[in-house]
């Protein structure tokens, strides 16, 4: 348990580092979202959820632009969203490496 709370520190003192970045990928997501919602005529819940779903990469294909400029921003979408969760899959690394210290078994 010991493990645990010390990479729940840590992961939280790099979230909280790094934070400015996540909100602005975040932020760049959602506007390009946006934009694409008005471009194919979406609301705007549809055109956020469509955007964090292709950022994250999960792509249900209940939704898809049809126009090529919309298509085109859905691939600046998704690049932003690897960006992002590897930043934070790093983070994760990072925090786990500080909380283990030198207690990783030796191959």
């Amino acid at each position: 348990m010991e493990y645990t709370f010390t990479f729940l520190a840590n992961f939280s003192n790099g979230l909280a580092l790094i934070s400015p970045l996540i909100l602005f990928l975040l932020m760049v997501i959602a506007g390009l979202a946006t934009l694409v919602g008005k471009l194919e005529q979406w609301s705007l819940l549809d055109a956020l959820y469509w955007g964090f779903i292709t950022a994250l990469t999960v792509g249900y294909g209940d939704m898809k632009p049809t126009r090529k400029p919309a298509k085109l921003l859905a691939i600046l979408i998704a690049m932003h969203g690897i960006i992002m969760t590897g930043i934070i899959g790093a983070l994760s690394v990072e925090a786990t490496i500080r909380a283990f210290g030198n207690h990783f078994p030796h191959a």
